[in-house]
């Protein structure tokens, strides 16, 4: 009786050890790290597969165990994690990695829940990532990491060539054209008279392009034109609300937009692009996973479409900027053991062959000059789609021949830009909406349009943007 108590005794021990520490042959448990990410669709499945392929080769022989969560959209992602770092009843604990925006990241980083990963890299190491994307994660400008670089993107002009066709042969419009703003806004005015005459009824053209995020636009169309509008440097914002050149962008984008040259109705331009209401849209490069194969004509017919990818129309006569986007990594204090596995796989799913796997799939670029070329792409291996082989193929020219561009973090960057954004896309969108109503009451598109189209209605909106922005300088 007494062996077996012994036995027994020995045997509960031995199960108590394992749960805690090595004993009785037993490895300790994995480090668990957890991440929320905004991935969705392909892009997700493809992180979620590199995350199990970890799992099972490093990360089984570091005794490290990822779990990776979405938290839905970029806005979702922002609110679950401020929430949850802000301590807010009901939000969850926050994960070892967030993926995460500059703007985000100072908050997390201003709040001492950001973890400078810099002396976690060798020299060599940081060497091998692209500068500008190591640099933007340098929120304070003093050689710190606080936001890991993974995968980024640029903006492209995508286009439903299939239905292009017809009106560049009847119009002559090519996609030379399409290659600056303002020659974009011209083939647009054009598509807009083309499909107005395919009907009896007066007025009722259509759109031929989108923005996916109108900051970008405004941001990058004024570094083109010579201002930074949110000019950041060590936390501090520093206004330009240059006056001519705010008065290029009105004109480039405002205007096409009251005369039906461009719009945008869904939440995303790819959305307007399957109902038909568009032909072309810029938008991000991560975004091609999510252009539309059929467009639909009716609510019951549709017909197939191919894409086309294009470089982002830049103003004439200007060097072009690229944005720079795409969130990176914020690793969350916690213990040594868990910083370190965060980033053991940090630098795992960056080294090329594993980046450019999500890269292909995702439609973002790699972030290492490694992996950043056509031939590393084309040697990898991988089964690349047409399409993805286009996207980044142009977004890698673009960090070839562009200067990059991202907004530097500041208080309420975010804020900031929202306020920038909405000013002009409230705007534009209530103003078109009255035009339409002026036009179905039987007004011409001037007598329409004319109370929009002055000077002392721009300097109006001037005036009150410069106003609210002003709030967030320094």
């Amino acid at each position: 009786m007494k062996r077996i108590l012994r036995s027994a005794v020995s045997l509960l021990l031995c199960a108590a050890v394992a749960l805690g520490g090595t004993a009785c042959g037993r490895s300790k448990l994995p480090t668990t790290i957890t991440i929320w990410t905004y991935y969705n669709g392909d892009q997700l499945e493809c992180f979620n597969q590199l995350v199990e392929q970890f799992n099972s080769t490093v990360g089984k022989e570091k005794n490290i165990r990822v779990e990776s969560s979405s938290q839905g959209s970029v806005n979702d992602l922002e609110t679950s994690v401020l929430a949850a770092a802000e301590g807010k009843v009901g939000a969850e604990k926050l994960p070892n990695i967030v993926s995460s925006y500059a703007d985000t990241a100072f908050t997390l980083d201003q709040m001492g829940l950001a973890v400078d990963l810099s002396p976690y890299l060798t020299e060599k190491e940081k060497s091998a990532y692209i500068a500008g994307f190591l640099e933007e994660g340098d929120l304070m400008n003093n050689g710190e990491l606080k936001v890991f670089p993974i995968a980024k993107s640029t903006e492209l002009l995508y286009l439903n060539v299939t239905d292009f066709v017809p009106f560049a042969e009847a119009t002559g419009v090519t996609y030379a054209d399409l290659s600056t703003v303002e020659g974009l806004n011209e083939a647009a005015h054009k598509y807009y008279d083309w499909t107005d005459a395919q009907t009896a009824a007066p007025n009722d053209g259509k759109a031929l392009y989108g923005r996916d995020a109108l900051t970008n636009y405004l941001l990058c169309g004024a570094q083109e034109l010579g201002t930074t509008i949110f000019d950041a440097e060590n936390g501090v914002m520093t206004l330009h609300f240059d006056k001519p050149t705010l008065r290029k962008l009105w004109d480039n984008y405002y205007v096409p937009y009251i005369k039906g040259w461009c719009s945008a109705s869904g939440k995303f331009r790819s959305d307007d692009i399957k109902i038909g209401s568009l032909l072309a849209y810029v938008g991000s490069s991560s975004s091609a996973s999510f252009f539309p194969t059929q467009v639909l004509t009716s609510d019951t017919e549709s017909h197939g479409i191919e894409m086309a990818a294009l470089p982002c129309p830049s103003f004439a006569g200007c060097e072009p900027v690229a944005v720079q986007q795409g969130a990176g990594m914020v690793v969350i204090p916690g213990t040594e053991d868990e910083i370190s596995a965060c980033v053991a796989f940090l630098k795992w799913f960056t080294q090329p062959e594993n980046n450019l796997q999500f890269s292909v799939q995702s439609g973002y670029m790699p972030v290492t000059y490694a992996a950043n070329s056509i031939s590393a792409l084309e040697n990898s291996g991988l089964t690349v789609s047409e399409s993805i082989h286009k996207v980044l193929s142009l977004s890698i020219d673009a960090i070839d021949r562009s200067k990059l561009y991202t907004t530097h973090a500041f208080p309420d960057a975010l804020r900031a830009r929202n306020t920038l954004q909405y000013a002009l896309e409230d705007l534009v969108t209530a103003d078109r909406s009255t035009v339409l109503e002026r036009l179905a009451a039987g007004q011409t598109p001037e007598e329409a349009e004319a109370e929009f189209l002055t000077d002392a209605y721009f300097d109006a909106w001037y005036d009150q943007t410069l106003a609210a922005l002003s709030a967030f300088a320094g």
